[in-house]
C-alpha cells in the first residue's frame, strides 16, 4: 500500500486558485499512475486528473480540463493539484489516489485507484 496524506484545500472565492499537495510514503511511489479525485455532497466520487508514473502523460475530466494542472516530484514522493478560475462547482473534498493496477495507462474510474488519502475540503464561493 501507498500510505497518502493531503494539503492545501480552504475556501476561496469564485475565480480564485488553490494549490493542493500529497505526500506519499510507503511502497515505491514513482511506479505508480498517481490521481486526484474529488467528492462533492450528496454526490459519488468521480475522477478530476491522474498523471503518469514518469510525470509525461497527464489525464483529465473535461469539467476540470484548461483549469486544472497536476503534477508529480519523484524525488519528493509529492503530486500537485493546481486549480484556477475555479468555481462553486469545483466544491467537494479532493482526495489523492494511487492506481495500484496499471502503470501503463491513464485509467479514470474510480475503482482504478486503490489507495486513497483522507481528502481535504475545497469550498469555492460565489
Amino acid at each position: 500500500q501507498v500510505q497518502l496524506v493531503e494539503s492545501g484545500g480552504g475556501l476561496v472565492q469564485a475565480g480564485g486558485s488553490l494549490r493542493l499537495s500529497c505526500t506519499a510514503s510507503g511502497r515505491t511511489f514513482s511506479n505508480y499512475v498517481m490521481g486526484w479525485l474529488r467528492q462533492a455532497p450528496g454526490a459519488e466520487r468521480q475522477f478530476v486528473a491522474a498523471i503518469s508514473p514518469n510525470g509525461r502523460s497527464t489525464r483529465y475530466a473535461d469539467s476540470v480540463k484548461g483549469r486544472f494542472t497536476i503534477s508529480r516530484d519523484n524525488a519528493k514522493n509529492m503530486i500537485n493539484l493546481q486549480m484556477n478560475s475555479l468555481k462553486p462547482e469545483d466544491t467537494a473534498v479532493y482526495y489523492c489516489a494511487a492506481d495500484l493496477g496499471s502503470p501503463w495507462s491513464l485509467r479514470n474510474k474510480v475503482a482504478d485507484f486503490g489507495s486513497w488519502g483522507q481528502g481535504t475540503q475545497v469550498t469555492v464561493s460565489s
